[in-house]
């Protein structure tokens, strides 16, 4: 019997850690906004032609680690860079939990790589910026005419029947904050007025959780979850196959597989990582 109890506390005492990891992120307060879909904008930063084309590695990379979740994928304007590369992509995300998960993409990703134009063999660096933001709902904000300046256009650059011939594109301007949204995508002037003022309402919520999470960063060690757009959050290092998460320290080798989608690792990490720091706020 002594046995048996010596085993038994053994084997529990060696389950602790374990259950200690699985019971931290539930003594952390829930935040409702995880559960909303998320609108992702990708934008293609220093780098010319090869920050357009690490952009548009970005966007397949989220396209694929969406499919792995069976959400649901929505371009709403996409902007093409020389070479196959992406100016500007903005998208929405449907699914369950799938803001609570996008939310840890937002900043700056850094690229170092040999170009395909580059004739030498030299190593260059380039950087793309990810926002991630919620979804928000016309309750969520609140958004009067008056605040508002609705411009039409014709729209520019490739398009179907009817897309390039009417003044169906839109460019609305919210004179508090000075947020400038132009939708060109659809074919009329309705659908594009919509995915517009989505949008506008996304960036609004937006601006008030970063007002919030700015304060709170005040008092963490680290800018996990801070919302920082301009902090440079992780490191695609090509030749040695590496990538970095600078918020956590969090390093990988398998480059190809992240940029495949399998970005799950590195989300779960940085989720760990901000109820540790909650917890220790606390």
């Amino acid at each position: 019997m002594a046995a048996e109890a010596a085993a038994e506390v053994a084997r529990l005492e060696a389950s602790l850690p374990e259950l200690e990891e699985r019971l931290k992120p539930l003594l952390v307060p829930h935040d409702p906004l995880d559960d909303r879909n998320a609108i992702v904008e990708i934008r293609a930063g220093t780098g010319g032609d090869e920050a357009a084309l690490f952009a548009a590695d970005l966007y397949r990379m989220y396209t694929r680690y969406c499919e792995r979740h069976g959400w649901k994928l929505e371009l709403m304007s996409h902007s093409e860079g020389t070479l196959g590369g992406v100016r500007e992509v903005i998208f929405k995300v449907s699914g369950d939990g799938a803001f609570g998960a996008m939310r840890w993409e937002s900043g700056v990703h850094r690229v170092q790589r040999v170009p395909a134009t580059e004739s030498q063999g030299r190593i260059h660096t380039s950087a793309a910026t990810v926002a991630v933001l919620p979804e928000a709902e016309e309750v969520d904000v609140k958004i009067e005419d008056k605040d508002l300046r609705i411009d039409v256009f014709r729209a520019s650059g490739p398009g179907g029947q009817g897309v390039n011939t009417t003044d169906s594109a839109v460019r609305i301007t919210h004179l508090p904050t000075g947020i400038v949204i132009s939708q060109q995508d659809q074919r009329s002037q309705i659908q594009n007025k919509a995915r517009a003022m989505d949008v506008l309402r996304a960036r609004l919520l937006d601006l008030r959780i970063a007002e919030r999470e700015a304060e709170r960063a005040r008092i963490r060690k680290t800018q996990v979850g801070t919302g920082d757009r301009s902090a440079k959050i992780r490191t695609y290092n090509f030749p040695q196959s590496r990538i970095t998460d600078h918020r956590i320290g969090y390093t990988t080798h398998d480059l190809q597989g992240v940029l495949d989608g399998d970005i799950g690792g590195l989300i779960e990490a940085l989720r760990l990582a901000d109820v540790e720091e909650r917890l220790n706020v606390a």
